[in-house]
């Protein structure tokens, strides 16, 4: 069994998946709108219930509740109202959520003071809108921390957590995780490379194996962070191990020496709380990008669907009027976190009874290539059904081209860094294809940059990227001379 499909489970192991992880940036925006809401609701009901009338005839207390909105944000934002930790201890941060309330309104007096404009609004209807603001917000904090609470203790929203390390250093975060209320992080695996010598058992967890099976397990389980557990003085242990997992879609993190555990510091803002580490690797689609792109991929999909359509039934006729055989052509591939998945494309050859475990790319005046073919391939046309791969859910529109199986293997030995492609969805077109590297790579050079084009798309995706490449493959992206 070869290393890129090896699903060897780990004994005493079941399969493990993911719900909806949170994150710091996922939590504080919910509650930022929440927030943004309850002001807007709290400064309406009090202008119904004290002033009457309709409220948008009144300008100038529509100001005053859009200047408390923007002020409060601002201010909630310096006073750490929004980060993780104070989100998931509501009443240990009342005091914060009071002083943010209440300096939102007394800097809302200064400005009425020092524009003469105080005496045009009701007091009451000010002291109203400040008391019901607290009163909502404060709530809205107490039932989402019992919420997330219950959803954590469902394994709904938690984020599933690896270690490497096997040391006190790993003792003390397990120490420090296993007082998380609620429980939003879980361990479900420590691995060590000195498996045989430690363990068998790290604070109550047993240890799973080594770096490569570390690898297999992100590969064939969902996990959200690995934690680095090593001592800082290990740093080229750290360096290489941490190249490794660059490859993989998670979030990585180094675990601070002993002694970050024992002097004051000031955590980083996530979701590990008071747990003294940084973060190395960033996974590039976490968050509300995830959900940003699944949109894009969905919604666009389906509307290149209906409008290709057409297209499609032609090229699907002309396709089986030219030759024999099917009229599509299916193909494993290696898609997201290395996960085979089949492509479909339009056939453009003649079927052959070669061995099909070994891939050869088209060349020029390639003799297996239909009249028919030859057209499609030089437009892109016999990569429209892959349209159907992004509604069902197994590519994207935008994203690293997938490669065969063989070239996969092959090329992942020669270039470092292969894998970073795989750590989000391949796509129908992609930053390399729209840069000119489409097509025939005969070449080590031309995949090497082919591979430096992907990588630099995954580091730096963002919806207006996807967009941009959507738009520059409807003018370069349809013919390409390397294209055979």
């Amino acid at each position: 069994m070869n290393k890129f499909t090896d699903e060897t489970s780990i004994p005493g192991q079941t399969k493990i998946g993911g719900g909806y992880p949170l994150s710091s940036n996922v939590l504080s925006s919910i509650f930022s709108f929440l927030d943004s809401l309850w002001i807007i609701l709290a400064g309406y009901l009090s202008y119904t219930f004290v002033v009457g009338g309709s409220l948008l005839l009144h300008d100038g207390y529509l100001f005053a509740i859009c200047f408390i909105w923007l002020i409060f944000f601002f201010l909630g934002r310096y006073a750490g109202i929004y980060s993780f930790s104070t989100i998931l201890a509501p009443l240990l941060n009342i005091p914060k959520l009071a002083i943010a309330c209440l300096t939102s309104f007394m800097l809302l007096l200064a400005v009425a003071f020092s524009l003469k404009v105080s005496e045009d609004f009701s007091r009451i209807w000010m002291y109203s809108f400040g008391l019901t603001t607290f009163g909502l917000v404060m709530t809205s904090r107490v039932v989402g921390y019992f919420v997330i609470s219950y959803l954590a203790g469902k394994g709904i929203c938690t984020r599933n957590v690896v270690i490497i390390g096997s040391g006190m250093q790993t003792e003390r975060l397990l120490a420090e995780l296993a007082t998380e209320k609620p429980a939003i992080n879980q361990v479900v695996g420590i691995f060590d490379d000195r498996i045989g010598r430690v363990g068998p058992t790290v604070g109550g967890h047993l240890l799973l194996g080594n770096i490569d099976a570390l690898v297999n397990f992100v590969r064939n389980n969902h996990v959200d962070d690995i934690i680095v557990a090593l001592p800082w003085n290990a740093d080229e242990r750290q360096i290489e191990i941490v190249g490794r997992l660059r490859e993989l879609p998670a979030h990585v993190h180094l675990l601070s020496d002993l002694v970050g555990f024992r002097f004051p510091y000031q955590p980083s803002p996530n979701h590990f709380g008071g747990v003294p580490m940084i973060e190395v690797v960033d996974s590039p689609l976490s968050g509300f990008k995830v959900v940003v792109k699944a949109m894009e991929d969905r919604i666009l999909g389906l509307l290149l669907v209906l409008a290709f359509a057409p297209i499609l039934l032609c090229v699907a006729i002309a396709i089986r009027l030219d030759s024999k055989g099917p009229v599509i052509f299916k193909q494993k591939r290696y898609g997201y976190n290395n996960k085979i998945f089949e492509i479909y494309k339009f056939r453009s050859m003649r079927p052959t009874t070669q061995d099909t475990s070994v891939t050869l790319q088209a060349t020029k005046d390639d003799d297996r290539i239909t009249r028919v073919g030859k057209f499609i391939r030089k437009t892109s046309l016999d990569e429209l059904p892959q349209l159907f791969n992004v509604v069902i859910g197994n590519m994207s529109l935008v994203g690293p081209r997938p490669h065969a199986i063989d070239h996969n293997e092959e090329y992942s030995e020669l270039i470092d860094g292969y894998f970073a492609r795989h750590k989000v969805k391949p796509g129908i077109t992609g930053w390399a294809q729209v840069k000119g590297f489409r097509g025939e790579t005969d070449t080590l050079e031309k995949m090497e940059a082919r591979v430096n084009y992907d990588t630099y798309y995954v580091e730096n995706w963002s919806l207006f990227f996807d967009l941009q490449i959507l738009a520059m493959t409807a003018f370069v992206g349809f013919v390409n001379k390397n294209a055979y």
